[in-house]
């Protein structure tokens, strides 16, 4: 069975971003505004988007 996977992409700048959060939206592979990657859906990516969650907009992908 596949495994769910979701787009992210990144809808808003890192500039004026804690550090944390800049390395998140690396960490996710997401490195200009409107980048956009699919990812598998697991809780370790999920935690990372509720980090920063201000900064992407997620969907099915």
């Amino acid at each position: 069975m596949a495994q769910k996977q979701i787009k992210v992409t990144l809808v808003r700048s890192t500039i004026g971003t804690k550090q944390a959060h800049r390395d998140t939206v690396r960490g996710l592979g997401l490195r200009r505004v409107n980048s956009s990657k699919v990812l598998i859906d697991t809780p370790e990516v999920r935690g990372m988007i509720n980090k920063v969650d201000y900064l992407v907009a997620v969907s099915d992908a």
